[in-house]
C-alpha cells in the first residue's frame, strides 16, 4: 500500500494529493512530493514513565500527529490541537470502521493529536494499572492484539479488526472471534494489566496460555484453543475448560493481571478471589475475558 512521504498516510494508487496533509503526489524531488510503497514515517520522540501506572509522553515535532483511543489522553500542551474523527478517508471506509468498532465494543471514534508550528507534548495512559509496550513496526509488519490493548499510534499504522478464523478459537477463546490487527510502518503503543512476560517462539514451538492473558503476538504465530484435559482438572482446577495454544515462530507477550481477575479480587465470590467455580468454568464459552 503506498504512503505519503510527508505524513506517512495511506495514499491511493491514482491519488495526485495526499488526502491528509495535501502534499502533491508525484515524481518530484521536493519534500512531500513523492509517494513510496513503504515510506518510513517521521520517528516519534517519546518516553514511558512509571512502574505499574505508566504514562507515555509524546514530544511531537511541528506538524507531527498521533491518534489514540477516546479517553486515553492524560494531558497535552496548548500547542497541540485535537480532533475526533471516524477512521478511514472515504465514506465507505468510515462506515466500515463504525461497523467494526461497534462489533468490538470500542468507541466509534478515534482522537487525533497534531502539534502546531512550535511542536508540543501529549501524554497517554491506560484505564487501569498495567504496563505500556512500544512497537516499532516495519513496513508490512503486523501485530495481533487483544481488543482493549490499543493505546495510541502514528497515523501510518493501520488499525483493523481481525476475525479469528478457527471455530474453536472463536467460540472458546477469552477474546471471542475478534482481535485487533495493526499493520506498519510506524510506532504503536499497547497497554495491558500487571507486568508483561515475553516469549520468542521457535518454529513449531507451542505455548499454552490462559485465554484472557494474551496481550499481543506476531502475525506469524498460529492461534488456537485447546481443551485443558480431564474433566476433573477442567472444572475444579480453577483455570476454566480451555487454554489458548500459540504456535511459533514469532513473539508472544502475555499479561500477569487481566481486568477480569482484578474484578474478582476486588469483589471475591464465596469460592475465593481468583478461583473459578465449576459453573464459572463454562462461562468462557459464552462470554469474553475483557
Amino acid at each position: 500500500m503506498p504512503f505519503c512521504t510527508n505524513c506517512g498516510n495511506t495514499v491511493g494508487d491514482a491519488a495526485r494529493f495526499c488526502p491528509r496533509c495535501g502534499s502533491p503526489i508525484g515524481a518530484g524531488s521536493g519534500a512531500g512530493a513523492a509517494v513510496s510503497a513503504y515510506a518510513p514515517p517521521q520517528p516519534l520522540d517519546y518516553t514511558i514513565q512509571g512502574d505499574n501506572l505508566q504514562v507515555t509522553r509524546i514530544r511531537l515535532k511541528p506538524g507531527q500527529e498521533v491518534y489514540a483511543e477516546a479517553g486515553k489522553m492524560l494531558y497535552k500542551t496548548t500547542s497541540v490541537s485535537w480532533e475526533t474523527r471516524m477512521s478511514g478517508e472515504t465514506i465507505g471506509e468510515k462506515l466500515m470502521g463504525v461497523l467494526r468498532r461497534t462489533v468490538t465494543g470500542e468507541s466509534l471514534f478515534l482522537t487525533y493529536f497534531k502539534a502546531g508550528p512550535a511542536g508540543g507534548e501529549v501524554g497517554f495512559a491506560g484505564n487501569y494499572p498495567g504496563k505500556i509496550q512500544a512497537f516499532e513496526l516495519a513496513a508490512g509488519q503486523t501485530i495481533m492484539a487483544q481488543r482493549d490493548a490499543f493505546l495510541l499510534a502514528q497515523p501510518s499504522v493501520q488499525l483493523k479488526i481481525a476475525f479469528v478464523k478457527k471455530l474453536g478459537a472463536g467460540f472458546f477463546g477469552g477474546e471471542g472471534f475478534i482481535l485487533e490487527q495493526f499493520d506498519g510502518p510506524g510506532t504503536l503503543f499497547v497497554h495491558a494489566g500487571g507486568d508483561f512476560v515475553e516469549f520468542e517462539l521457535k518454529g513449531g514451538e507451542q505455548l499454552q496460555i490462559d485465554t484472557g492473558s494474551i496481550v499481543c503476538f506476531d502475525s506469524s504465530v498460529d492461534y488456537d484453543i485447546q481443551f485443558v484435559g480431564g474433566i476433573k482438572t477442567a472444572i475444579f482446577g480453577g483455570e476454566g475448560l480451555f487454554l489458548a495454544t500459540l504456535t511459533g515462530p514469532g513473539r508472544v507477550i502475555i499479561q500477569s493481571m487481566t481486568i477480569n481477575k482484578m474484578r474478582r479480587e476486588l469483589a471475591p465470590s464465596a469460592t475465593g478471589g481468583d478461583e473459578k467455580s465449576p459453573l464459572g468454568a463454562f462461562r468462557g464459552i459464552f462470554s469474553s475475558e475483557d
